[in-house]
């Protein structure tokens, strides 16, 4: 290697940090404290289970309703103005409400505004989640051979803000509602901030990005429909991620109504799961190399099974924790399952609709959840999550079933 080529690596390094990692890092803190911060606050607020599943719905449906054209918006403008607007209309809608939550920490003012929080974040932090992405994938191709360099520290970087932001923010809320949302304000600040740093990523024609979400979302569809392997897949993913959605949404009215915890327990509970999840997507690379994708997707599907069925049942906050850890570990590895056949299976040139697709479909029974937890009386939450559980067992077997001798998953 010659010596001029240190000094250009290291500021190829330096400019990546600055416009792409720290963005990236401020932006997704914010998107973890806010998607498992709102609903405790929402808790902390109303005291009303009903109202915290409401809350988790509200959050989840403006996204799905955005994902169809949030793509194509950030095709039309780029990545860099899309994640500025985004990050600063989150941070004026936080700091309204902490504004707003320090004059009204109680009754239906603050009830209204908390549940205006949760639809109004959920909307921006999924623009601002595509514009990331495509700003990640456009620093990716630049670095070239080193792409996958890039990839990793953006995946640990999503990972590590998935560990801390839950258990930031019930640390935060125990100081009161403002204080957390004033934190979530200043990261949200810096992150538009730092996006003025980030390069632009390619901007389509305005006439060709019109109407490319109805039509790239309907190619899609008719993709995984012409796989079988991965509509039974995304068939059996559906309905664990309705089993998984429930506990999401149901977990601090578990925890601190039916254990006693603080909101503080709520977060440790889905740090752990992150860190579980980030444990098993390691060893999952090692063991699809060994034993194939239908082994590792398999015991995957029976360890999400029994842990979602043992969680609804748990006896107390300490072995709940652990088998929600045992739960997302196992999704993570069907995750990966899932990843890898995607690659396999989608042909190139219809990747992109069919990815959206994809995502769509698995993100549908999230507001789902939020919406059964809202309609549920919080004693027969621990039933609702065993027939959610049930429904994921069966529709994991059959799918794997199905897909035992597909030549797909032998290799």
């Amino acid at each position: 290697m010659s010596q001029a080529a240190t000094p250009r690596r290291a500021r190829h390094t330096g400019g990546l940090v600055r416009s792409v990692y720290l963005p990236r890092t401020a932006d997704a803190l914010a998107f973890a404290m806010s998607t498992y911060g709102i609903p405790l606050l929402v808790l902390a607020t109303t005291r009303s289970a009903a109202l915290t599943g409401a809350a988790f719905a509200l959050e989840w449906i403006p996204r799905l309703a955005a994902f169809g054209w949030a793509g194509s918006v950030v095709d039309r403008h780029g990545a860099a103005v899309v994640f500025h607007r985004a990050a600063l209309g989150r941070a004026l809608a936080l700091a309204a409400g902490a504004v707003l939550l320090h004059f009204h920490p109680a009754g239906a003012e603050a009830s209204v505004t908390v549940m205006v929080l949760a639809a109004t974040t959920g909307v921006l932090t999924e623009f601002s989640y595509i514009a990331v992405e495509t700003a990640g994938a456009a620093a990716g191709r630049r670095a070239g051979r080193r792409a996958h360099r890039v990839q990793a520290v953006l995946l640990g970087i999503d990972q590590t803000a998935t560990l801390a932001g839950p258990a930031l923010a019930g640390v935060l809320l125990l100081a009161g509602p403002p204080s957390m949302l004033a934190v979530i304000t200043v990261l949200s600040l810096i992150a538009a901030l730092l996006a003025l740093r980030t390069p632009p990523s390619p901007v389509a024609p305005a006439r060709a990005a019109k109407g490319q979400s109805g039509a790239g979302l309907l190619t899609g569809w008719r993709t995984i429909r012409s796989l079988p392997a991965l509509g039974w897949l995304v068939t059996g993913l559906t309905l664990s991620n309705l089993a998984t959605g429930l506990l999401q949404a149901a977990g601090p009215v578990i925890v601190v109504q039916h254990f006693g915890q603080s909101t503080t327990a709520v977060g440790l509970v889905w740090s752990a799961a992150a860190a579980a999840t980030l444990l098993s997507v390691t060893l999952a690379r090692f063991a699809l190399d060994r034993l194939g994708l239908w082994p590792v997707g398999a015991t995957c599907a029976v360890l999400a099974s029994l842990g979602c069925l043992a969680a609804a049942r748990a006896p107390d906050y300490p072995s709940y924790l652990v088998l929600v850890a045992v739960l997302m570990a196992a999704d993570g590895g069907l995750a990966v399952v899932l990843r890898t056949l995607r690659s396999r299976l989608i042909p190139p040139d219809k990747f992109a609709s069919t990815l959206s697709a994809t995502i769509l479909i698995l993100l549908l029974p999230f507001p789902a959840a939020g919406v059964l937890t809202a309609l549920t009386p919080p004693d027969a939450l621990g039933h609702v999550i065993t027939v959610c559980a049930v429904l994921q067992a069966l529709g994991l077997l059959c799918a794997f079933a199905r897909l035992r001798t597909d030549p797909a998953l032998r290799t």
